[in-house]
């Protein structure tokens, strides 16, 4: 069955990512139509989030601020499509680094780095940076069931450089490469909800008590990592820049919390800086009435 889904749907995933962007983004406006007004996916979800973390702004300005998550939020979603097929050409120039001399200063300590970022802006595209990195590249991905399109989404992604690992396999990996005196670079997601059995840490992010992922810093601190926190600006439709800024080159002497605190701060910023560009359909704040009495 997974085979036959992958035979009919694939051809049209790649016939659409062969589009021009131009053409692209028409077609993104026609489905932000339909996915606002006609489908109306998670629209309780995306406002009931706003009014959490901005309880300042007034309804009109939160409608506003949503209206534009959803036209931004199909954009990327037809970025990722496009990023079966296109060039590399393409996207160093649609997406491109301020600071990556930041990295060939940082390689020069001998350590690996965990690159932490929220999903936020276009995440997608980081991992065009690896040919401009002396690490080894790695992105930590959560495995598809369909096995054909989660082949065809590590083999195009192959072409950049970065190795996509599953989660569940991140630790070994890094073990082997500290072992083997491999310098690795690691990009990990660290803003979703984790699952409360898995959870460590409650923290403030937005304003509001929390279960926080803590598995960056705990890699970080145990094997002796840097960690650096990556700030993706959109530029304009279609286009992205992105700044690295250290959280700590000595992480296993920071106290236990603060380099997740550091990065929650960082991406807070980023948030209230420009909204619209952060991941609003996910219940990042459905665990918010089950704090425990004892953190």
């Amino acid at each position: 069955m997974n085979l036959i889904i992958y035979i009919l749907v694939y051809p049209f995933i790649w016939f659409v990512s062969i589009l021009p962007f131009r053409v692209l983004y028409f077609i993104s406006d026609i489905i932000y139509v339909i996915l606002f007004y006609l489908v109306g996916y998670r629209k309780k979800v995306v406002l009931n989030n706003l009014q959490l973390t901005f309880p300042e702004k007034s309804t009109k300005e939160l409608l506003i601020i949503r209206k534009k998550f959803y036209s931004h939020f199909v954009d990327v979603f037809i970025e990722m499509i496009k990023t079966f097929t296109v060039s590399k050409k393409e996207i160093y120039n649609r997406y491109t680094f301020t600071n990556i001399d930041f990295f060939t200063e940082l390689y020069k300590d001998g350590k690996s780095v965990i690159l932490v970022g929220p999903h936020y802006a276009n995440w997608e595209w980081i991992m065009s940076l690896d040919p401009f990195v002396d690490y080894k590249g790695y992105a930590a991905y959560t495995k598809i069931n369909n096995r054909y399109f989660n082949d065809k989404i590590l083999e195009s992604r192959a072409k950049f450089g970065t190795n996509l690992i599953q989660t569940s396999k991140v630790v070994p990996e890094i073990k082997y490469n500290q072992q083997n005196s491999i310098q690795a670079a690691y990009g990990l997601l660290s803003d979703q909800s984790p699952q409360l059995k898995k959870t460590h840490y409650w923290g403030n992010f937005l304003g509001i008590k929390v279960p926080i992922h803590t598995g960056a810093e705990m890699l970080a601190k145990k094997y002796n990592m840097n960690m650096v926190f990556i700030d993706t600006k959109k530029i304009k439709r279609g286009y992205y820049e992105t700044t690295f800024s250290l959280i700590s080159n000595d992480s296993t002497n920071v106290i236990d919390y603060k380099l997740t605190d550091i990065f929650l701060k960082k991406t807070e910023e980023k948030i209230h800086d420009q909204p619209e560009y952060y991941l609003w359909t996910h219940k990042r704040f459905k665990h918010k009435d089950k704090v425990p009495n004892v953190i």
